[in-house]
C-alpha cells in the first residue's frame, strides 16, 4: 500500500489538484491499519483481520455517497468490520451446528437392496399389470413423489396413488402366498 500513500504524497508535494482516486487511497492509507488492529482482536488471526477490513472497506467506500457524515468515515468503517465479524461468527455458529446435527445424525444405509436377489419380489412384480408396475418403480425404485410420477405417467396424482395401493396388495398377497 506504500504505492498508493506515494501517489497522495507527490500530489501534495506538486500543489496539484488530488486526482478522483487519490481520496479512495488517502482514506485507505489513514484508517486501514488501526482498524486492522480492531479487526485482529476481534478475530485473534492477522489474514483474517486483513480480509474483514478489506471487505469492510470495500463496503463502505461502496456507500461514501450515501454516508450522512462522510467525515467520520473511521466510525463507519469500525461500524462495517463489527457488522461484518458479527455475521461471519453467526455463520459459522449456523455451519457448526448443522456439522454437529449431521454427525449425529445416523448413516443412511449404504446398500441399496438388491431386487435382483429376491426372485420371489421379481416375480411378484412382473405379474403387476404394466400400470401398477410403473408406479411402484417410479415411485419408490426412483424415489419420485406422487406428483412427479403422476406427471411422467400423465395421470392424477389420485389415480398414483389408487395404482400404488392396488399395486402393494397384490405384491403382499403374492409374496406371503395367499392366492396360490
Amino acid at each position: 500500500m506504500r504505492g498508493l500513500k506515494q501517489i497522495e504524497t507527490d500530489e501534495e508535494r506538486e500543489g496539484r489538484e488530488p486526482e478522483p482516486g487519490s481520496r479512495v487511497a488517502e482514506l485507505y492509507t489513514r484508517h486501514v491499519p488501526q482498524t486492522i488492529g480492531l479487526a485482529y482482536l476481534l478475530t485473534g488471526n492477522r489474514a483474517e483481520a486483513e480480509d474483514l477490513v478489506h471487505e469492510a472497506f470495500v463496503r463502505v467506500i461502496g456507500r461514501l455517497r450515501h454516508l450522512r457524515v462522510p467525515d467520520a468515515f473511521d466510525a463507519y468503517l469500525r461500524r462495517a468490520v463489527v457488522n461484518l465479524h458479527t455475521s461471519r461468527m453467526r455463520r459459522r455458529r449456523v455451519e457448526r451446528a448443522y456439522i454437529e446435527r449431521e454427525l449425529t445424525r445416523p448413516a443412511p444405509s449404504s446398500t441399496m437392496p438388491d431386487v435382483g436377489q429376491s426372485e420371489e419380489l421379481w416375480r411378484s412384480l412382473l405379474l403387476l399389470p404394466p400400470r401398477q408396475r410403473a408406479a411402484i418403480v417410479l415411485h419408490y425404485y426412483e424415489d419420485l413423489s406422487e406428483r412427479e410420477t403422476a406427471d411422467i405417467m400423465r395421470c392424477s396424482p389420485a389415480a398414483v396413488k389408487s395404482l400404488i395401493a392396488r399395486a402393494m396388495e397384490t405384491l403382499r398377497s403374492e409374496i406371503r402366498g395367499d392366492e396360490r
